[in-house]
């Protein structure tokens, strides 16, 4: 899906919605798309960042690091677009799967390529001050696995404080959605993989609309931000 603006109704706000997965029909675009709706529906201006189908390069290159003495450097030409596109969105909300209780690498590598030296960070001010992050992420664990709370204080502490705090962002939001394989699994004690039967029929609709609904339960909180006066 290229990148393009969802302009339902007016706005005077704009969201980028980031999403790394390589399929279309993945649950992590169906929340995507999900997210695009409710914000669209709040009022803001959509910015549809699909980095799969856009061919987004993850590898760092010597032109995105030119001269790190220099914060004011023109970085590469595709790095510059996406930095542009950073500075225009007033919050920024990032949906993937969870790899390894990691970002993938692709939106990892987005971050590492366009959130750089000079722009994201290394300034008294910075550029980034005043935008809300909320990070989405979908894990096939089973809501009952004993990683989750694990998986969440990990990524919290990468996201949250490793990237946003470091970038001055004004606030960042971990909204982890385990349960997000049609067969629910969990570790034992021994670290065996144990994997339930196939959710089918209305117990599979019943689960993913509990999904659903958890994902927008952390859209509607993180947009409550809105509200309240600084």
């Amino acid at each position: 899906m290229p990148n393009h603006l969802i302009e339902d109704a007016p706005a005077t706000r704009t969201a980028l919605v980031v999403v790394a997965h390589p399929r279309p029909d993945s649950l992590t675009a169906h929340i995507a798309g999900l997210t695009v709706r409710r914000l669209t529906a709040a009022g803001y201006r959509i910015d549809l960042l699909d980095l799969h189908a856009e061919g987004f390069d993850p590898r760092m290159t010597a032109a995105d690091l030119p001269d790190w003495n220099n914060r004011d450097k023109t970085y590469s030409p595709e790095v510059e677009n996406h930095m542009r596109r950073i500075l225009a969105a007033d919050v920024i909300i990032a949906v993937f799967p969870v790899y390894w209780m990691q970002t993938p690498a692709i939106l990892k590598g987005w971050i590492d390529r366009v959130w750089n030296y000079g722009f994201a960070y290394g300034r008294s001010k910075p550029r980034l001050a005043g935008k809300r992050m909320l990070w989405l992420g979908l894990a096939g664990a089973a809501d009952d696995d004993g990683i989750i709370d694990i998986m969440r204080q990990a990524l919290s502490a990468q996201l949250d404080d490793g990237i946003a705090y470091y970038c001055g962002l004004t606030q960042s939001t971990v909204g982890l959605l385990p349960g997000a394989e049609e067969k629910p699994q969990r570790l034992d004690a021994e670290g065996n993989l144990l994997l339930d039967d196939a959710l089918t029929g209305a117990a599979r609709d019943a689960h993913f609309a509990a999904l659903e609904d958890r994902a927008l339960r952390f859209v509607d909180d993180f947009l409550t931000g809105d509200r309240i006066p600084a």
